[in-house]
C-alpha cells in the first residue's frame, strides 16, 4: 500500500509514476557500487600499483552523472516537502539523511579524484623540471590527504597507501632539488681533519651558477624554480642555513681574519663564477677595515649576481602574501656573526692609539657606512642602523676603552718586570711634562697678575731657594718605575687633548695605575723583597719617587682637564701617604731581618766571657769579624742605591744594634780579668776602627762621615767610654764619673758602672771607696 505522502504527491501531480523512495534506494545502491569501485581502484593504484587510468576516467564520468542526478533529486525533494512539510516530516527526514550520507561519500570520492590528479600533475611537472609547480602539486595532494584524515569512517588501508605514496614522492622531489642545488653551488673544501691554518684555506673553492642543463645541452635558468620548490616544501631555510655556515667558516671569516688572504674571481661564460684564494705578502698583523670591506663586498656581490637575487613568496602572520629575496634570508643568517667577526678581528685593532689620530678615523666611519649601504642595495641587510656602524661611530668611547686597557696592561707589565734593573737619579732628573696649550683660565689669571717689574723686585727676598730644594736626592730607582711614571704623564697628556668623557676616563685610569702598583708589586715581588736587601732598598726608593711625583702630578694637568677635574678633583695627593708607608714598611722589615742576622752572629761569641781560653777568644773574635763583614757587605749593596742620608741612618742603626748588644754582654759580665779586659779592648778597638768605614764606600769621603758617626750611632760614645773603662784604673773611672756629671755618667747608669767595677777589680777597700762614689 502506497504511503500517505505518496498519495498526496500523486494527487497534486508532482510525482507521476515512480515512487520517490524507490528512486533514492536505487541511487544509494548505485553510490555504494561506485564507492566500492573507486576504493578498489585507489587501493590497486597506490597500494598494489596496477595501471588503471582508463577505469579511473570511466568511474569519474559515472560519479559526475550520479552527482547531477543527486542535485536534481535534492531540488525536487525540497520543493515538494516545503508544500506539505507537516505531513511528510518523518519520511522526508529519513530520505534526506540517506541523501546526505550519499553526498558525504561523493565528496570523499571527489577528494580522491583531486589527490590522484595532483599526483599525476606532479609527475608531469617533475619530468619537465618545473620544480616549483611539482612542489605545489605535492602540496595539493597533501592538502587532500589531510582532508580525508580529518573525516571519520574513511578506510585506513587507503589512507596508509596514499600517505606512503605522498612521502615517497616528496623525498624524490627533495632528492632532485638537492642535486640541482649542488650543481648551482659547488664547494671544494679542505679536509675537516686538517687544522684551521692560513694554508688550509687556500684549498677552498666555490663555483656559482644560476643555470643547469636540461639534458639536450641547453642551459636553462632553474634556480628560481628550485628555490621556490624548497620554500614550498619548507626546506629552504635549513638549506640556506647550511650554506651560510660553510660560507662563514671557509670564506668570510678567513678573509676578515687574515690580511694576507686575498680573493680571486674566475668568470666562465655560460658556466658561472669560481671564487679562489691566494696569499699576498704583508706585514700587517690585523687587516684594515677598508680591505676587509672590499673583500667581503666582492664575495656578496658574486653571490647576489649568481645565486641570491631571487624573489620568494612567503605568507605573513596575517596570511597576506609577501615577496622577499633569497639575499634577505642569507643576510639574516650571516650578518650577526660576520659583524661580530669584523668588530673583533678588524675594527677593534683599527682604533687609534692616540688622540691625534682620531680625525683620521673618520675615513673608517665613512667606509663602514658605504659598506652597509652596498649590502642594503643587494638586500643582504635591512634598512636599519647596525651594530657595525654604531661601533665605528662610537670611536671616542672605544678609543678611551682601548687606551685605558693598553695603559693598564703596559703598567702591569712594568710592575711585574725585574726590579733590579735601575737608573740613577740626580738632582736634575725629573719627568718633563709635555707642552700643553695654555688654558683660558690660566691666561686670565696671568693677565691679572701682570704688575710692574720693579714691584716684583721689591717683593722678592734677597735669599733665593736652591734650585734643587724640592728635587729627589741622588739614588737609584727601577727603570720600570721610571717608565711607569712616564706612562702616567703620557696618558694624562692624551686626556688633556681628548673629549670630556675620554679625559675623565683616562685620568681615573692613571689613578688606577698607582693603586694597582700599591697592590701588585708588594705581592708579586714579596719573596725577593724579603730575602734581598738591595731590592728592598730599590723598592723603598721607587715608592718615594712615585710619592714625590704624585705631589704635583695633578696640579700640572689641572687646567687642561674638563669639569669636575679642573675644579679640584684632579689630584693624586691622597695617594702620597700610602706610597710613603709602603716603601717605609718594606725597608723597615728588611732592617729587622738584618738586625736579627747581626744578633745571631753575636750570639756565637759565648757572651765574651773567659776570653783567656783560646776557644772562647776565637769564638768572640770570629763573631766580631762576621758582624763587621756583614755590615760592609750590606754597605756595598746599599751604597749606590739609597740616598746618602737614608743610607747613613740605616747603617748607623745596624751598627748601633751590634755595639749595643756588645755593651750589654760586657756590662753583664761578673768577672773580667786583666787579660780578658785587654782582649775585650782589642775587640772593641777593631769595631771602632772598621765600623765607621761602612758609612760610605768612597775613600775620599770616609773622613767626613766618620766624624759624624755619633750622629747616626746612638751608642757610639757609650762604646768608646766602655773601651776607656776596660783600660782605666779605679781613680780614672771615678774621675770620668765626676759625681754623675762626667762623660761616663752621660752614657751609663750608676748600676752599670758599679757592675763593671766589680767585674774588673778585686774586692778591696779601694774598690769599696770607689763604688761609694758612684751614685
Amino acid at each position: 500500500m502506497a504511503s500517505f505522502v505518496t498519495e498526496v504527491l500523486a494527487n497534486s501531480g508532482k510525482l507521476e509514476k515512480e515512487d520517490l523512495s524507490s528512486k533514492i534506494s536505487r541511487l544509494s545502491r548505485r553510490v555504494e557500487e561506485i564507492k566500492c569501485e573507486v576504493c578498489d581502484m585507489i587501493s590497486k593504484k597506490y597500494d598494489e600499483f596496477l595501471p588503471s587510468m582508463q577505469n579511473s576516467e570511466d568511474l569519474m564520468n559515472q560519479v559526475n552523472n550520479i552527482s547531477n542526478d543527486i542535485d536534481n533529486l535534492r531540488t525536487h525533494i525540497e520543493n515538494e516537502v516545503q508544500k506539505d512539510l507537516h505531513v511528510a516530516v518523518t519520511e522526508f527526514a529519513d530520505l534526506k539523511q540517506q541523501l546526505e550520507k550519499n553526498t558525504m561519500v561523493l565528496s570523499v570520492l571527489r577528494v580522491l579524484q583531486e589527490f590522484d590528479t595532483a599526483i599525476e600533475d606532479y609527475h608531469k611537472s617533475l619530468l619537465e623540471k618545473k620544480y616549483s609547480l611539482a612542489a605545489h602539486n605535492l602540496q595539493r595532494a597533501e592538502t587532500g590527504l589531510k582532508t580525508l584524515k580529518a573525516r571519520n569512517g574513511c578506510e585506513l588501508k587507503i589512507l596508509k597507501a596514499m600517505n606512503t605514496e605522498l612521502t615517497i614522492q616528496k623525498q624524490n622531489l627533495l632528492y632532485h632539488l638537492g642535486e640541482e642545488w649542488r650543481k648551482l653551488a659547488v664547494w671544494k673544501l679542505p679536509s675537516p681533519k686538517e687544522p684551521s691554518t692560513l694554508e688550509t684555506f687556500l684549498k677552498t673553492e666555490l663555483h656559482l651558477s644560476s643555470s643547469a642543463s636540461n639534458g639536450n645541452g641547453d642551459n636553462i635558468p632553474v634556480l628560481p624554480s628550485v628555490l621556490q620548490a624548497f620554500s614550498v616544501l619548507g626546506e629552504l631555510h635549513s638549506k640556506i642555513r647550511l650554506f651560510s655556515q660553510v660560507l662563514l667558516k671557509y670564506v668570510l671569516k678567513p678573509l676578515i681574519t687574515y690580511p694576507a688572504l686575498q680573493l680571486i674571481l674566475m668568470e666562465h661564460p655560460d658556466q658561472g663564477t669560481t671564487l679562489k684564494f691566494y696569499l699576498e705578502e704583508t706585514n700587517l698583523n690585523h687587516p684594515s677595515p677598508v680591505a676587509v670591506y672590499q673583500k667581503v663586498r666582492t664575495v656578496l656581490e658574486q653571490l647576489h649576481k649568481n645565486l641570491f637575487d631571487i624573489p620568494l613568496k612567503h605568507l605573513s602572520e596575517t596570511d597576506k602574501s609577501l615577496t622577499i629575496t633569497l639575499a634577505e634570508v642569507l643576510g639574516e643568517l650571516i650578518w650577526e656573526e660576520m659583524c661580530d667577526c669584523i668588530i673583533k678581528e678588524c675594527l677593534v685593532h683599527s682604533i687609534p692609539a692616540n688622540s691625534s689620530q682620531l680625525e683620521q678615523y673618520e675615513e673608517v666611519i665613512k667606509d663602514t657606512e658605504e659598506f652597509e649601504n652596498n649590502l642594503k642595495e643587494m638586500h643582504f641587510l635591512k634598512d636599519c642602523t647596525t651594530d657595525l656602524l654604531k661601533y665605528a661611530r662610537n670611536v671616542n668611547s672605544h678609543f678611551a676603552n682601548k687606551k685605558c686597557q693598553d695603559v693598564i696592561v703596559a703598567a702591569r707589565n712594568l710592575m711585574t718586570s725585574e726590579i733590579h734593573n735601575t737608573v740613577k737619579l740626580s738632582p736634575e732628573s725629573k719627568v718633563t711634562p709635555p707642552k700643553l696649550p695654555v688654558p683660558k683660565e690660566k691666561m686670565n689669571v696671568e693677565k691679572v697678575a701682570k704688575v710692574s717689574p720693579k714691584v716684583i723686585m721689591n717683593l722678592e727676598n734677597e735669599h733665593q731657594l736652591n734650585a734643587h730644594t724640592f728635587s729627589m736626592p741622588v739614588c737609584r730607582i727601577s727603570e720600570s718605575v721610571q717608565k711607569l711614571m712616564e706612562l702616567a704623564y703620557q696618558t694624562l697628556s692624551e686626556a688633556a687633548n681628548s673629549t670630556s668623557h675620554c679625559a675623565i676616563q683616562l685620568f681615573y685610569t692613571v689613578r688606577n695605575i698607582f693603586q694597582l702598583f700599591y697592590d701588585v708589586v708588594p705581592t708579586y715581588h714579596k719573596e725577593n723583597l724579603q730575602k734581598l736587601p738591595q731590592l728592598a732598598a730599590i723598592h723603598h726608593n721607587n715608592c718615594m719617587f712615585i710619592a714625590h711625583n704624585l705631589l704635583t702630578l695633578g696640579h700640572q694637568f689641572k687646567y687642561h682637564l674638563p669639569k669636575p677635574l679642573c675644579e679640584g678633583a684632579a689630584t693624586f695627593v691622597d695617594l702620597v701617604p700610602g706610597f710613603r708607608r709602603l716603601g717605609t714598611e718594606c725597608f723597615l722589615a728588611q732592617m729587622r731581618t738584618q738586625k736579627a742576622e747581626l744578633l745571631e752572629r753575636l750570639s756565637t761569641a759565648r757572651n765574651f766571657s773567659n776570653l783567656d781560653d783560646e776557644g772562647a777568644y776565637l769564638a768572640a773574635s770570629k763573631a766580631v769579624k762576621q758582624v763587621l763583614h756583614h755590615l760592609k757587605r750590606l754597605g756595598k749593596v746599599w751604597q749606590d742605591v739609597l740616598p746618602v742620608n737614608i743610607y747613613c741612618k740605616a747603617m748607623g742603626t745596624l751598627l748601633n744594634t751590634a755595639i749595643s748588644e756588645i755593651i750589654h754582654k760586657i756590662t753583664t759580665l761578673e768577672d773580667i780579668s786583666s787579660e780578658d779586659g785587654d782582649i775585650l779592648y782589642s775587640l772593641c778597638k777593631t769595631i771602632v776602627e772598621e765600623g765607621p768605614q761602612v758609612f760610605t764606600p768612597l775613600p775620599d769621603k770616609n773622613k767626613k762621615y766618620q766624624e759624624e758617626v755619633p750622629v747616626y750611632v746612638q751608642k757610639w760614645m757609650a762604646f768608646k767610654e766602655l773601651m776607656i773603662v776596660l783600660q782605666a784604673s779605679l781613680q780614672e773611672i771615678v774621675d770620668r764619673w765626676a759625681d754623675g756629671k762626667g762623660p761616663l755618667a752621660a752614657e751609663f747608669s750608676s748600676s752599670e758602672v758599679k757592675s763593671l767595677i766589680r767585674a774588673l777589680f778585686q774586692n778591696t777597700d779601694r774598690r769599696a771607696a770607689a763604688l761609694a762614689k758612684i751614685k
